[in-house]
């Protein structure tokens, strides 16, 4: 491979822009790639012509461009956008956007950066399954809230009684009851005795009493004009069967990511920490990786994770700031585990509400706890030994207390 060798790629939807620069930093050649079948294999081409593992900088971390990179041996450099932006200012002071250009400048940065950048680890084909279905799975749980949300403001608008029933209109028995009893005049006819049959035959685990329910459907039964009625049950009745789509679509999800997290040689460090369930494991997994050399200290994990706040200094003045640059969907997986610990582990809600004493507020308390679990859950990973209360100086304390 030639010495100094480097390639920056502009990424496009439909066309990617590719520069590449010699070791004093003169660019040899600049040229645009179709992004389809004909346009990647003449990027492959063009590349395989300065030799092979060619280190590449490309505003990107995933998609089809970088998987094709990886899997052709080329070392990928993914650069943040904003790190770009930067870059381009040491070339230029006004704000032009050129693609051309910015593939040259993003070249010529990995030029000087590449000892110090660390390349994109390629995921093992489990891992990369976990991801992809983690990640969409966020959005088909953002579409269920969504349509929940849909279905609750249309019987607000005509039938709010079905809306006081039940704990949550996404369960298996309220959607069921919208179907059934989709107006309030057929809603009217359901006494003690209906109710009992009705929640008999939709298999209802809550513990209302059928007579209970049956008085508070009574009590709220506001009806809207007949266009109205007419219009929004209609509305309804399709809301409820798309939740109900989203909701088993949902379980499906669940259910792969469970079945696939249980092969993963890492599954069992993840799942040993209190608060944390198979899909929250997958998530933490799926965004943290596997490759070890990626953090070399929990800081750089904490930093990833957005757990680590900025410090800003200037003279006299010092200011510390919440981390905006990070890793949204790991911030929100870290979150979701330091609340879950809070009933799972004492350790846990004594370092929350000693965060809460010191007048932190509820999810900066949060962030202070999911940091402390951040440090535990790099220790474990880095060793690959599951977390063990028993080893867990202040978690110890409380159990032997």
């Amino acid at each position: 491979m030639p010495d100094g060798i480097t390639v920056g790629i502009d990424w496009g939807g439909s066309l990617h822009q590719v520069a590449i620069v010699d070791a004093a930093g003169r660019q040899i050649a600049n040229f645009g790639v179709a992004h389809d079948v004909t346009g990647l294999a003449a990027l492959d081409e063009r590349l395989g012509a300065y030799g092979e593992g060619l280190p590449v900088a490309v505003e990107r971390a995933e998609g089809l461009l970088v998987e094709h990179l990886q899997a052709r041996g080329l070392r990928v450099y993914p650069v943040s956008p904003r790190i770009a932006a930067r870059i381009r200012e040491r070339y230029r002071v006004a704000p032009v956007k050129d693609d051309a250009f910015d593939a040259f400048t993003l070249a010529d940065a990995l030029r000087h950066e590449q000892t110090r950048w660390r390349p994109l680890a390629e995921p093992s084909p489990l891992l990369a399954e976990l991801r992809a279905l983690t990640r969409d799975r966020e959005r088909i749980v953002a579409e269920q809230v969504r349509v929940k949300s849909q279905l609750h403001a249309s019987l607000e608008s005509y039938h709010p009684a079905a809306t006081r029933l039940f704990s949550s209109l996404d369960r298996k028995t309220a959607l069921a009851f919208v179907r059934d009893y989709p107006t309030p005049a057929q809603a009217a006819l359901v006494g003690e005795r209906r109710m009992a049959r009705f929640l008999a035959r939709n298999g209802y685990t809550g513990r209302v009493p059928a007579a209970v329910l049956a008085e508070r459907l009574h009590d709220n039964l506001i009806t809207a004009a007949p266009g109205t009625v007419a219009g929004k049950r209609f509305s309804a009745c399709r809301q409820a069967d798309l939740l109900e789509l989203l909701t088993h679509t949902r379980e499906a999800y669940d259910a792969r990511i469970a079945e696939l997290l249980a092969r993963h040689p890492d599954a069992e460090v993840f799942l040993s920490l209190p608060g944390v369930a198979s899909v929250l494991a997958a998530t933490l997994l799926a965004e943290i990786g596997e490759d070890r050399e990626r953090f070399p200290e929990a800081a750089a994990l904490l930093a990833e994770a957005g757990l680590a706040p900025v410090t800003r200094q200037s003279g006299k003045v010092r200011r510390v700031r919440f981390r905006r640059a990070a890793s949204h969907r790991l911030r929100q997986a870290f979150t979701w585990w330091a609340f879950n610990s809070l009933t799972e582990s004492p350790w846990a809600r004594q370092v929350y509400d000693a965060n809460r004493g010191r007048g932190q507020r509820q999810y900066r308390a949060l962030r202070g706890l999911a940091a402390c679990w951040g440090r535990i859950l790099y220790r474990c990973w880095q060793d690959g030994v599951p977390y063990d209360a028993g080893r867990h100086p202040g978690a110890r304390a409380l159990i032997e207390a």
